[in-house]
């Protein structure tokens, strides 16, 4: 059985009586959304623990570049477009940019749920959960018809293939702490040449029966322009905040909390509101990169840096036991905190 035969089979139970499962994977889809993947990244990072959240961003920046690279090396249509016979559920039509091959979502879900669920000191519950939630954001691409199963196999082991290269990359770092720089210059060097590799290589241009073009490479390459924007922006605000901030996880848990909610919020301020009108002002790629290399940079240095500020200014002029209603709320929730904080290491 091809790729097309398992899509024609999943469309035809969508249309018949997969009515139930249709509505749960377009919620399990959500869960390998970019914006979906760069708010928990950012929570794990901010709020719950750092090396963790450290290691699953900076995996993510070099499964976004090597996604890129890949979608406009092959420029492998989406299923709908080589077969006719196959309709895509309209939902995942908006999230579906970009060529089919790898896909993203799995290549976000490995970096997510493939990773934290191998990583050391991750209890067994909360492995068994990222596993199963891999699998469903995975499988959900091809019930709803956007990509072929092997385009999500691939984009999966690919995922955790890169997750694997940079645990040993941060090893390396952690041994050779002052060379981090090392690994921020190769990274902008490789974002800027897969950008322009992206901006000028040819692409396949085919037409459908009324001879108009299928397929607007220009357009597709739009998801490797966002993937290098993004890598430079995690990579040069991981170095600013190694050397400028160093901010801590190991905090109570009313202040957890509180950078989640002022982070998350300042975050959709800043690509909800601010950032899109740069698209427009900005000629492509110009535009893509830049407003997601922002917003990369509010995650990993500028919120960092200002919640440091913040903390240490407040730390300052409250007494060690005034806090009634912090130690309440961390009465009541440290525990659960402290089962996603577990310390460890590189997987």
């Amino acid at each position: 059985m091809n790729g097309f035969d398992m899509l024609l089979i999943l469309q035809g139970f969508r249309e018949t009586g997969g009515a139930f499962l249709l509505e749960f994977f377009k919620k399990m889809t959500y869960l390998g959304e970019m914006t979906t993947v760069r708010a928990f990244l950012a929570i794990i990072y901010w709020c719950i623990w750092k090396e963790l959240g450290t290691y699953l961003l900076i995996g993510w920046s070099g499964i976004r570049l090597a996604s890129g690279a890949l979608k406009v090396t092959f420029c492998k249509y989406r299923p709908w477009i080589q077969d006719p016979r196959l309709t895509p559920d309209p939902s995942a039509l908006p999230t579906a940019t970009g060529y089919s091959f790898p896909s993203g979502h799995s290549t976000n879900a490995a970096c997510v749920y493939g990773q934290t669920m191998i990583y050391k000191g991750i209890p067994w519950l909360l492995r068994i959960v990222c596993a199963i939630t891999l699998g469903l954001v995975c499988f959900s691409r091809s019930f709803l018809g956007v990509h072929f199963p092997y385009d999500v196999f691939m984009g999966a082991c690919s995922g955790l293939i890169i997750m694997v290269l940079t645990s040993f990359l941060l090893k390396w770092v952690d041994r050779h702490p002052n060379l981090d720089w090392i690994v921020v210059v190769c990274g902008l060097i490789l974002c800027v040449g897969i950008a322009l590799y992206a901006a000028l290589k040819s692409y396949p241009v085919d037409y459908d029966a009324e001879g108009n073009i299928l397929v607007d490479g220009a357009k597709m390459a739009a998801d490797t322009f966002k993937g290098c924007g993004l890598g430079a922006g995690i990579l040069v605000g991981w170095l600013l905040e190694r050397r400028t901030v160093g901010f801590s996880t190991d905090i109570e848990a009313s202040e957890r909390i509180t950078r989640a909610i002022v982070g998350i919020f300042f975050y959709y301020v800043l690509t909800l509101i601010l950032l899109p009108p740069v698209v427009f002002i900005l000629p492509d790629p110009f535009g893509i990169v830049s407003t997601n290399f922002v917003a990369m940079l509010y995650i990993m240095w500028l919120f960092p840096w200002a919640i440091s500020k913040y903390e240490e200014r407040a730390g300052a002029k409250t007494p060690a036991r005034s806090r009634p209603l912090q130690d309440g709320i961390r009465t009541s929730f440290v525990t659960a905190f402290r089962i996603c904080t577990p310390m460890g290491h590189y997987a």
